[in-house]
């Protein structure tokens, strides 16, 4: 399978311009917005953690905890974070659900069970299969991790929330879309489906202060 290199500057500014002349209401939010922000993720463990974290809360909530576990577990690496108790890491701010999911994954890299440097130069279907034996770890998060942390242009998280209801507004339908129907949708927006999201959240956060995903 061709692993597609990492987006940057240039090919984002390619990405919108077909993405653009294949739809108008595309076009019409980089009109009124201009280009969205590359939102980027770090790489590896503590790129994890912040897509874990993010999970089903709102943005400033997800920052605010990874803030203080970045005090409390320094340096925030696998083998340091196995070290600290319950306790201590709900003290920064982590429900019981999200330690049992982040410990998994510091479990996981520790142990050399899991090594994502290797990961991220294979298959990503290779790669999905082996993050999501992680408890905690659904395909959500695979998405963002691939299109945040990895930079892969076609990465298109179709279950996030901030899509969904931008597209929903953006073509004024009565119901939202399903992950499933917007991965349909998606298939014209290849191969820059992550440059499409990323429209769409930048739509999105121009109209609500409400979203949770990104």
């Amino acid at each position: 399978m061709l692993i597609l290199q990492p987006l940057t500057e240039e090919t984002i500014a390619l990405g919108i311009q077909e993405l653009v002349s294949r739809d108008n209401d595309l076009a019409e939010i980089i009109q009124t917005y201009g280009y969205p922000p590359n939102w980027i993720r770090e790489k590896g463990f503590i790129g994890l953690i912040r897509i874990i974290l993010g999970q089903q809360v709102s943005v400033a909530s997800a920052n605010a905890i990874f803030k203080k576990l970045e005090l409390l577990v320094n340096p925030l690496t696998p083998e340091h974070f196995i070290k600290f108790d319950d306790l201590q890491l709900q003290s920064a701010g982590l429900s019981r659900q999200k330690i049992v999911y982040t410990r998994a994954l510091a479990a996981a890299i520790a142990s050399n069970s899991l090594d994502l440097d290797k990961l991220e130069l294979g298959d990503e279907a290779i790669l999905r299969a082996e993050l999501t034996k992680i408890k905690g770890i659904g395909n959500w998060t695979v998405d963002i991790y691939l299109m945040m942390s990895l930079q892969r242009p076609d990465a298109f998280p179709a279950s996030d929330l901030g899509v969904i209801l931008a597209y929903q507004k953006l073509k004024d339908l009565p119901t939202r879309p399903t992950p499933q129907q917007l991965e349909v949708i998606a298939e014209k927006w290849r191969p820059w489906r992550a440059i499409a999201t990323r429209i769409l959240w930048h739509y999105y956060l121009n109209n609500t202060t409400k979203v949770k995903s990104i």
